[in-house]
């Protein structure tokens, strides 16, 4: 039996918006956005070498990351098409790749070990003891599936 290797890509998404309202992300919309994308981009042919194997496995409206799960081989397709996409669920974004890794547990090690870098750059801001305890459970709590992964 022959074994498909994927390549897990870590993203950043920035509103270009700087309004209070928070991003409601969803896994679907930016898999329906990174595959307009493709289509736009190298048409159906791109669409289909993607398709199989694509998933957005972890999106975090808090910190605004998400992961997206690709086949190796028509990954180098995502790559070129993810700094592109400024649609996302009808919010105008930008998205930054971070981190491209073989495996979820270090992509998810990653995310935590950039997530306390932005932990500390953001209580250098903040005043109060409690302002400081609300912003590290939001940093540093972490998902069901991102627990396995400590």
């Amino acid at each position: 039996m022959v074994r498909f290797k994927n390549r897990y890509i870590v993203l950043e998404i920035v509103p270009h918006s700087k309004s209070d309202k928070q991003l409601m992300l969803k896994n679907t919309a930016l898999s329906y956005a990174v595959q307009q994308k493709v289509q736009q981009l190298y048409g159906d042919f791109g669409v289909a070498a993607i398709k199989d194997g694509f998933d957005a496995k972890y999106c975090n409206t808090q910190t605004k990351i998400a992961l997206v799960r690709i086949r190796h081989g028509p990954h180098k397709l995502v790559l070129q098409a993810i700094p592109l996409i400024n649609d996302v669920g009808g919010r105008f974004v930008k998205l930054n790749i971070l981190y491209m890794g073989a495996t979820m547990k270090h992509c998810f090690l990653f995310i935590r070990k950039h997530q306390e870098g932005k932990l500390e750059e953001i209580w250098s801001k903040l005043r109060t003891e409690t302002e400081r305890k609300e912003m590290e459970t939001i940093l540093t709590t972490m998902t069901p599936a991102m627990k396995d992964f400590k």
